[in-house]
Order: structure tokens, then C-alpha cells, then sequence
């Protein structure tokens, strides 16, 4: 079946939709209200470089629009009243700001925390980038529809049980009310730990959540804005915990709040630094972290967005074994392509764009903080970085293992196509040159694919074994298999979502083929045996989903729209 909803949504028809719609809204565009005072727009330039720079730039569209050239054609009032309240625009019928929903599927977070003079000076800084850019074309035709199928409703409903409700960690009771993004387990244990990016480890308690460890408290210049990903951003417990009392994180801190082990030329914008970190507890059993940590590296990143959001054990793997207590880190690119910097990535020489696998215990490392695994892929290549176990991602996330051992690990896409990846050591998985199956012209619109050249083969990239595209969902939310007893129905399924809408997907593990698409099925969920959506459930446009998994294999999601934690009940597939 075709796709009822093609995507013709290019950087220039989005444009038209967002800028030209305003001549009919009978508001004057005249620009006289818009301060050209030189300090006004400096602090406008912080403002939104604080609060709006991970989703909007002046080059290309991202997450969100590229902002060149709009004071120009849209009213300095219809910007200030959808910075401050989008989701109002929206209820109310707003012609423009409904069209923004279709293009990109999620809402902006509204910015009430800004006074008028704040939205003020951010406009009088956007008024300063008054002419759209010129993007390059691709010398082939673009694809505009890269998966013409629609992803078929399965039938398969999982009832939801609410476990626990985290406690808010935002400001005034805006959403996202906890910013909950990783349920992980202690090995050895079935104590489970969930993690706030602003800066708690929690640990589950039945239905209660106690705070384990807080960043913020043990990091004094630990920062968790601005960025939808900033803050604390990922742990992993040593397998060896119960006995080491040993555990890894990372976190974001403010640009030069130590000297970077990995880094770019000067003349390129730092907008902060991830830290990993070891850290040893006094006592493994107890109820809330004590102890001391030491600093494994630090990255500097030209944005706020795809960072270091991934680190992880392999599970599977037990004392003796080549792989165990080897430290897999996924880290993005930083943004550095949609900012114009795609030699960044795409290299066995730089770390972004990489999921890297290092010993955290050993000290060949050109800091001497850890150890460079022998197995690496390229730990013999004295003109590659040793750590990298695999490159070409834009934003590796959610590394697992099937139980038969395979390696997956989900990247979100830029503009097309959202996958899911068997990894290989040592293998190119084409981010920027390729998105999904498809080439991108990375110093073109990164909004546009085109097909693959008939050399392909030559250029030996690893292809995803499945995904979806763009009028599906926006951001990939990497999952698990399902490795319980209490539902069979799941058995041999790898499920997973869509982070902002909150629609729900899975692929038959048998499916997964190097080189060839799994096919992605939809499920859906009950409340009480009652048929729901997390949009209706939540009442919110964005709904931040994510998955977690426990000792026994069981299934969880976290909502991070309202700080809700799941656990999947039985199971039912409806023909």
C-alpha cells in the first residue's frame, strides 16, 4: 500500500509554508519594532545559543527549521507568541503554526521562562540573518519518497501497568516533567536505576524512586542546558559491581571546564564538553552513592546535541571473556554537519560519529585514564583512534545484543530516514555521505537524498537492517528483545518507537539480515485492557518515549513528557 502521506516537505516548500503564510494573516510585517541595538542583539545571540540553537540554525533544517531570512517575510509578534506558547498557536487553529506540525510531527517546548525582553532580543538576533542561504544542489534527482510503503498495524496490543511516577525536575511544572531517558539495571542484582538528564540516578523501589546519585551535587559545573540531550547522560554499572563497587557515566560541563582529550581547530565554536567518568562507591549495597571518581576523558562538541548519550556493558558477556568489562560509548556527531563542519566525522581519525570500545581499567590510552582493547579494530592502525569499534553515525543510541549475540545499536536520522544497525568492528555505517540507503550531499541540503551510485560496493558501508522514514516518525527511541517469560507472544521481537511521537514499532529478530530491511511493524497499547495512545494519555504533541529492560528480561517505558514509567502486562494480537 502507497503512502497517503508523501513528503514533498523540501527546505524550500517548508519555507514557503512557514514564511509566506504570514502575508495572509493580516499582521503587519513591518520591522520597525525589532531592536537594532548592538547590545539587545548580543544578548539575544546567548539567548539563542542557550535555548535554540540544538534544533535551529541558519544554514539548514534540522530538528527544526533553519531561521535565515524569517523576520523578513513572518511578524515579529506571530515569533514572540509562538516561542512563548507553540502549543497554543496550535489549539487555536493557526494556519502557520499547524503546518509546522505536519512538517516536522512535534512541537516546540514552549519558553515561558523567558520575559518578553528575553524573546525580544532573540527576535532582534534573528532579524540580523535576513537572507535565506544558498544550498548547493545534487547533480542527481532527489528521491522524494525514500520508503514508499506505509508501516502496516500489526495487531499486537501490550497492556501497560504504571510502575512509578519520578518525581518533576523541571522548572514550574514545565514538560518535559522529568526528563527520563534510561532505565538500566545493577548486574547481579534486580535493582533497577533510572536516569533524569538533569542530573538524578534514581533507583526503583517497587513503586517508589529514591535518588542514587546526584550529579549536580557531585559535579559542581556539571550544566544539563541548553540541548534536548545535555545533562546527564548515560551509566552503566561494572559487571563486577556487587564485589568492585565500581560504575561509569557521562555528563555534559561548560565549555573549558577542563582540558579536552579530544578536540577540533580553534577557530570552530565550542558549545560544551562530555566527561566519562569512573566512580567507586564505599559500600555497593547501599542506598544512595558515596564515594570517589576520576575522569576517563573529556570531548568538546560544537552543539548541545548528539553527545555522549550511550554507555554500556555487553551483558552477554561473562568473566574470562574477551569482550567482558569492555566499555562500549556511542557518541554523536556533535551536530557538526548541519553546522557546516562534516570533515568532523566520518573518520577512523575522530572520535564523533563513533561508537567506541574502550577498557576502562587498563591505561594505554594517550592519556594513560583507560585502555585501548587489543581486539579493536584498529588498535594496531597508527593512523586511526584505537577506541573506534565502528564509525559513520550521526547519533548511535541504545547499544544491545540479541540472545543469539548479534550487536545492535539504533541512529537517528537528520531529515529521511530513522534505523536500526548490526554492528561490525570496524565497520562504515555512512553518516554523512549516506542516511539509510541513501546518498547525501553533505556540503548540499541535508534535507535531500538521492540514489545510490552504481559503484556502491566499492565503497564498503554497512547498511541498516531496518528502518523507517520521515513520514512515519522523526527520532528513532532504540529498544530491546524481548527476553521474559511472562509474554511469549513477544518472543523473538525487537521493539522499539518513536521518541516524540510515541508511535510504537517492531522487527521479527529472524528478519535481521545484513543486507537486506526487516519489515517494521506497528503495535499498539491498552491502559487497563482500555485502547490509548501516549499522545491521548499524556495530552501533550511531544511525547519523549524510551525503553528499558530488567533482570528477568521484562520490558519497560518511560515517558518523559510527564516522568511515567511503564512495565509491559500481557499481550494480545488482534487479527
Amino acid at each position: 500500500m502507497m503512502k497517503k502521506r508523501i513528503l514533498i516537505g523540501l527546505a524550500g516548500a517548508w519555507l514557503q509554508i512557514f514564511l509566506f503564510t504570514g502575508c495572509n494573516s493580516g499582521v503587519s510585517l513591518n520591522d520597525d519594532s525589532i531592536s537594532t541595538d548592538a547590545d539587545t542583539i548580543a544578548a539575544g545571540e546567548i539567548l539563542f545559543n542557550q535555548s535554540c540553537s540544538d534544533c535551529h540554525n541558519f544554514r539548514q533544517d534540522g530538528i527544526g527549521p533553519q531561521l535565515s531570512g524569517l523576520t523578513g517575510t513572518v511578524s515579529a509578534e506571530w515569533i514572540h507568541g509562538f516561542i512563548k506558547h507553540p502549543q497554543q498557536l496550535i489549539s487555536s487553529g493557526d494556519e502557520r503554526a499547524l503546518q509546522l506540525l505536519s512538517k516536522y510531527k512535534v512541537v516546540m517546548p514552549s519558553f515561558t521562562s523567558l520575559t518578553d525582553k528575553d524573546v525580544n532580543a532573540i527576535i532582534a538576533f534573528l532579524h540580523t540573518h535576513k537572507v535565506s542561504p544558498q544550498v548547493a544542489k545534487g547533480n542527481q534527482k532527489q528521491i522524494l519518497n525514500p520508503i514508499p510503503d506505509s508501516i502496516k498495524l500489526s495487531g499486537l496490543v501490550v497492556n501497560l501497568e504504571l510502575v512509578a511516577q519520578i518525581p518533576a525536575s523541571s522548572d514550574s511544572g514545565k514538560t518535559p516533567l522529568a526528563r527520563i531517558t534510561k532505565l538500566g539495571l545493577q548486574p547481579g542484582s534486580n535493582d533497577l536505576f533510572i536516569l533524569d538528564l538533569r542530573g538524578r540516578l534514581y533507583k526503583l523501589n517497587g513503586n517508589k524512586s529514591t535518588v542514587y546519585m546526584d550529579m549536580a551535587a557531585l559535579k559542581p559545573v556539571f550544566i544539563n542546558r541548553p540541548g534536548l540531550g545535555t545533562g546527564f547522560g548515560s551509566f552503566a554499572f561494572h559487571p563486577g559491581f556487587a564485589k568492585n563497587g565500581i560504575l561509569y557515566t557521562s555528563h555534559t560541563e561548560a565549555t573549558g571546564s577542563g582540558k579536552p582529550d579530544f578536540y577540533y581547530e580553534d577557530s570552530i565554536k565550542v558549545a560544551m564538553q562530555w566527561v566519562v567518568s569512573e566512580w567507586k562507591t564505599e559500600d555497593p549495597g547501599a542506598k544512595e552513592f558515596s564515594g570517589k571518581s576520576r575522569e576517563l576523558f573529556r570531548v568538546n562538541m560544537v552543539t548541545g546535541a548528539h553527545g555522549v548519550q550511550e554507555i554500556t556493558f555487553n551483558p552477554r558477556s561473562k568473566m574470562g571473556d574477551q569482550d567482558y568489562g569492555l566499555l562500549y560509548i556511542g557518541i554523536g556527531d556533535g551536530a557538526s554537519v548541519e553546522k557546516g563542519y562534516p570533515f568532523l566525522v566520518h573518520s577512523t581519525k575522530k572520535i564523533w560519529g563513533t561508537i567506541i570500545r574502550i577498557d576502562p581499567m587498563g591505561s594505554n590510552s594517550r592519556n594513560g585514564r583507560y585502555g585501548i582493547p587489543a581486539s579493536n579494530p584498529f588498535a594496531n592502525d597508527p593512523n586511526a583512534l584505537g577506541e573506534i569499534y565502528a564509525y559513520g553515525f550521526r547519533n548511535p543510541h541504545r547499544i544491545t545484543w540479541t540472545n543469539s549475540g548479534k550487536m545492535l545499536s539504533c541512529n537517528i536520522g537528520h531529515g529521511n530516514i530513522e534505523s536500526i544497525n548490526l554492528v561490525f568492528p570496524g565497520h562504515d555505517y555512512g553518516w554523512p555521505v549516506r542516511e539509510g540507503h541513501f546518498v547525501v550531499d553533505t556540503y548540499g541540503d541535508l534535507n535531500k537524498v538521492y540514489p545510490l551510485p552504481a559503484n556502491d560496493s566499492s565503497y564498503n558501508i554497512s547498511y541498516p537492517v531496518a528502518a523507517y522514514d520521515h513520514d512515519e516518525g522523526k527520532a528513532i527511541s532504540g529498544g530491546f528483545e524481548y527476553l521474559g517469560e511472562a509474554i511469549p507472544l513477544l518472543k523473538g521481537k525487537y521493539l522499539f518507537g518513536d521518541i516524540p511521537t510515541g508511535r510504537l514499532f517492531y522487527i521479527e529478530l529472524a528478519d535481521l539480515k545484513e543486507g537486506k530491511l526487516a519489515t517494521v511493524k506497528e503495535w499498539q497499547i491498552s491502559i487497563k485492557d482500555t485502547p490509548h495512545t501516549f499522545k491521548d494519555l499524556h495530552q501533550r504533541q511531544r511525547v519523549d518515549l524510551h525503553f528499558g529492560r530488567d533482570t528477568q528480561g521484562e520490558l519497560y517505558i518511560l515517558t518523559k513528557c510527564d516522568g511515567k514509567v511503564y512495565r509491559f502486562g500481557k499481550a494480545t494480537m488482534k487479527n
